[in-house]
């Protein structure tokens, strides 16, 4: 059985993390994450960008409207998600107002972190 992990991050505790020991962190997953893919476990694994960066789409009466940031209704729950590639987030946004989910939710879209970049950085 396959089971999704869904990392919930609190910027003001990241922020509290004395200098050098969130990248010493990060090192740790990353070891883990290939321990981990080694044995089997993990079949992939990605960080998104902070929120701010995030627009959400919902079509409601054949009319759309996109909103900075994540923004789901206390009544909509994380049913999916597909990763895309698109040029900009306007190219983004495009392609997923295509998913018919926008009209009976919400689609958050967020860019995907460079977690090569990251794995450089913090020489893992």
């Amino acid at each position: 059985m396959q089971y999704l992990v869904m990392i919930y991050t609190d910027d003001a505790l990241l922020g509290a993390l004395p200098e050098g020991e969130f990248d010493t962190l990060m090192h740790g997953c990353f070891k883990h994450a290939d321990e981990l893919q080694e044995q089997g476990h993990l079949h992939y694994s990605q960080q998104l960008e902070a929120p701010t960066t995030a627009k959400t789409l919902r079509v409601r009466n054949d009319r759309m409207t996109v909103v900075d940031g994540p923004f789901a209704e206390t009544k909509e729950y994380l049913g999916g998600f597909n990763l895309i590639e698109a040029d900009s987030m306007d190219e983004a946004v495009r392609i997923a107002a295509e998913f018919p989910w926008s009209r009976t939710g919400a689609i958050e879209i967020r860019p995907v972190r460079d977690m090569a970049a990251v794995r450089r950085r913090v020489g893992a």
